[in-house]
């Protein structure tokens, strides 16, 4: 992109919308405006959720803090094990953390939510999903990986083929 290109301006109203899983309680759209910005380490999306759905579940990051600022409509934001109730002018903070900081905004109005999501930025990321108890772990460079703790290895599987039981 060159500098007679680039537009530092978004009009959220005219962003070309992607939606994302519509799945029982999950449902959306939206626009990833730090991309169209061109910023590097400031990740913004705009999201709209139709009445009674989610975007995504309620999880919480290792490596990035999130924001959201309601724009439109009426949620609930999960926090941990609290509830809030949000609505537009609302400005909610999802620190980077333990489950403790596990959050989900879910619209629970009658009309669409719309709001900015806005994080900093990590080259990789740990996120877990309390109420599943997944994690997902992944790189700017390629590597995805969901799984439960459950099924965790141990270290040296694998690379020492006669390592005593003891050692292990």
């Amino acid at each position: 992109m060159t500098e007679t290109d680039f537009n530092p301006v978004a009009r959220l109203a005219s962003l070309p919308l992607e939606h994302g899983t519509d799945r029982g309680d999950f449902a959306g759209a939206f626009h990833r405006i730090g991309e169209r910005l061109a910023l590097s380490k400031l990740g913004a999306s705009y999201l709209e959720v139709p009445p009674g759905k989610a975007a995504c579940p309620c999880h919480v990051h290792h490596a990035i803090d999130e924001m959201f600022v309601i724009l439109a409509g009426e949620g609930e934001y999960r926090f941990g094990d609290r509830c809030h109730a949000v609505a537009a002018g609302d400005v909610l903070g999802a620190p980077l953390g333990q489950l403790d900081y596990a959050h989900k905004l879910t619209n629970t109005g009658t009309t669409t939510l719309k709001y900015l999501a806005i994080s900093s930025v990590s080259d990789a990321d740990i996120c877990e999903y309390p109420d599943s108890g997944k994690f997902a772990a992944g790189s700017e460079i390629g590597f995805h990986f969901i799984g439960r703790a459950e099924d965790t290895r141990n270290y040296w599987e694998g690379e020492i083929q006669d390592l005593p039981a003891t050692r292990k």
